[in-house]
C-alpha cells in the first residue's frame, strides 16, 4: 500500500511537469493517515462553492484588475472534498507573486501551492486538489485548446479522474434593472458580479471537450484565506520549509495575525517531553524560539534560510547535552 501511495505521488509530480506548474516535488502522504479504499466516483453533476471561497475569488480578481498588471492572467488552485457526484470547494491558493503571467498565459508558482496545500490539509486531511481557476482577457469564457492539452493529462491524477476548471472574464454587466452590482447566475454554470464573470466546467479523463458544470454557493469558509495575507512571504520560504517537512517528523504550521502583522508560526517537536523549536516567519524577518514547558526563550539567531537555521540550532542544542 505504501508503495502505491509513493507511485501515486510520483505520477502526480510527472503530470504537473507536463501541465502548467513548473516542476517541484509533491509532498508524500502524511504519516499515520488511515488508508481506505477509494470511492467509486461518478461524473460530476454539481459544484458547490463556500461563500467565503466565492468572496475570495471576486475580491482578488477585482483587486488584480485594478493593478498595473491587471491585464495579465491570474488564477487560483481549488482544494475541497470530492464526493460521488459533486465537489465542495473549501480553499483557494493564489497563483502567487512569483507566477509567470502575461495576457495570454499563467504558470502558477508550484512551490507556494505545495506548501499551502500542506498547511491547509492540517485542518482536514480529506481535502484534495480538485481543480483550478484562471482568467482570460476579453470575452474568452471557455478554456482554450492549450488549456485542454495540459488539463486532459492532469485530470488523470485527480480523484475520480476529473477536474474542475473555472474561467474568469471581465466582460459582464450588472443584472438588468439593478442599479447596484450584486451576484447572480444567468446560467447554471455561470456566476456574475458586476463586470466580473466566472464560467465553470469539468473535464474527465478521456473526454474530448469540457462540460459545463452547475455551480451553487453554500455557507462555509475559505480555509486558505489566512495564507493570502502573506503569500509572497510564504513563497519566499516555501521550498526550504517543504524540505524541512520531508526531513523532520511532526512539523506543524499555524497562521498568526497580531500587532506585528500576519505571519506563520512553524513548530518542530524536540526530544524533551513537550519541548519544541518554533519559528515565526514574517515579511521582513524570521525569529527562532525555544519552548520548554511553559517557558518561551527567544534565540539570538537570524538565519533567514529556515532549514539551515533549524539545523544549526539543533546542532547547538545537541552540543549542550
Amino acid at each position: 500500500m505504501l508503495q502505491t501511495l509513493v507511485n501515486t505521488a510520483n505520477q502526480l509530480l510527472s503530470s504537473l511537469r507536463r501541465s502548467f506548474w513548473r516542476p517541484l516535488p509533491v509532498p508524500s502522504p502524511p504519516r499515520g493517515l488511515p488508508l481506505s479504499i477509494p470511492k467509486t466516483y461518478a461524473p460530476l453533476q454539481r459544484l458547490q462553492l463556500t461563500d467565503e471561497v466565492g468572496r475570495t475569488l471576486w475580491q482578488e480578481y477585482a483587486e488584480h484588475r485594478s493593478q498595473a498588471h491587471g491585464e495579465e492572467e491570474t488564477g487560483w488552485v481549488l482544494l475541497g472534498l470530492r464526493e460521488v457526484e459533486q465537489a465542495v470547494i473549501m480553499a483557494t491558493l493564489p497563483a502567487g507573486t512569483q507566477a509567470d503571467a502575461s495576457a495570454t498565459h499563467i504558470r502558477f508558482n508550484s512551490s507556494g501551492q505545495v506548501l499551502g496545500s500542506r498547511i491547509v490539509r492540517q485542518q482536514d486531511k480529506r481535502l484534495a486538489m480538485l481543480g483550478v481557476v484562471h482568467t482570460h482577457p476579453g470575452s474568452l469564457r471557455h478554456p482554450t485548446e492549450g488549456d485542454f492539452r495540459g488539463d486532459s493529462e492532469w485530470v488523470q491524477c485527480l480523484k475520480g479522474k476529473e477536474g474542475i476548471f473555472g474561467i474568469g472574464t471581465a466582460d459582464g454587466s450588472a443584472e438588468p434593472g439593478s442599479g447596484v452590482p450584486h451576484s447572480y447566475q444567468p446560467r447554471a454554470n455561470v456566476q456574475c458580479f458586476g463586470e466580473l464573470r466566472f464560467s465553470w466546467y469539468s473535464l474527465r479523463q478521456g473526454d474530448t471537450s469540457y462540460r459545463p458544470l452547475a455551480v451553487e454557493v453554500v455557507y462555509g469558509p475559505d480555509l486558505a484565506r489566512p495564507l493570502h495575507a502573506f503569500w509572497a512571504t510564504l513563497e519566499e520560504h516555501a521550498e526550504r520549509l517543504e524540505i524541512l517537512c520531508r526531513q523532520q517528523n511532526g512539523v506543524r504550521f499555524r497562521t498568526i495575525n497580531d500587532d506585528w502583522g500576519p505571519g506563520l508560526a512553524v513548530t518542530l517537536p524536540l526530544a524533551g517531553q513537550g519541548d519544541m523549536l518554533q519559528l515565526v516567519i514574517r515579511p521582513k524577518e524570521v525569529r527562532y524560539y525555544l519552548i520548554r514547558g511553559s517557558e518561551v526563550v527567544a534565540v539570538q539567531h537570524s538565519d533567514s534560510q529556515v532549514d539551515r537555521g533549524v539545523y544549526l540550532l539543533l546542532a547547538e542544542l545537541a552540543s549542550q547535552t
